[in-house]
């Protein structure tokens, strides 16, 4: 069991602090300001320290991407459980220089989680976009990201998802028979 999972099964930790303990954030260490409504709601605290200024002294912007990577696929993931959730594209507007803790910040609109649902009922599949805001210490934007995410029905066994791969060629291996030519050779299940 990886720790992620682990984590996910301390009962005694309040969900805001497993996911201020998810590997990536407590690295960066990410501060979660708020997680309400079942993840609709969420704010985040992106420190600026000395891992994080680039040598202009402002955020990376690496930094704020690799936070706002996951924010929207974990609202769709606790929202519509039962679906394999990922982040499909990330695009992030740097509109001014990071010069402070960034606050960022995640709103799901209640339109677009109807729109999704609809989707999912009708495809099976949803590939929302969602807009999220860095802020500065005083308010203003910062960065506007736009995360695109793919919700799609879970397939294979016990509805765990698995991607699509060749299943035959990752049993089976080539080999030479006695005239050189290649045979295929199936490995035992």
């Amino acid at each position: 069991m990886n720790f992620s999972r682990w984590l996910r099964h301390l009962g005694f930790l309040s969900p805001q602090r497993r996911l201020q303990w998810f590997l990536p954030f407590w690295l960066m260490r990410v501060k979660v300001l708020e997680l309400a409504d079942e993840g609709r709601r969420m704010r985040f605290r992106l420190p600026l320290n000395a891992v994080s200024r680039n040598m202009g002294g402002s955020m990376f912007g690496g930094y704020q991407a690799s936070l706002a990577d996951p924010v929207a696929a974990i609202a769709c993931a606790r929202l519509f459980p039962g679906y394999a959730v990922w982040t499909r594209a990330l695009e992030v507007d740097f509109r001014r220089e990071g010069t402070t803790d960034l606050e960022l910040r995640f709103t799901f609109d209640p339109a677009l989680e109807s729109r999704i649902r609809e989707e999912l009922a009708e495809r099976g599949r949803s590939t929302p976009t969602f807009e999220l805001t860095y802020h500065l210490a005083d308010g203003s934007v910062c960065s506007v990201v736009r995360n695109t995410v793919a919700i799609r029905a879970r397939a294979g066994r016990d509805g765990a998802y698995t991607p699509r791969s060749t299943p035959a060629a990752a049993r089976s291996s080539r080999v030479a028979d006695s005239s050189g030519s290649p045979q295929r050779h199936q490995h035992p299940e």
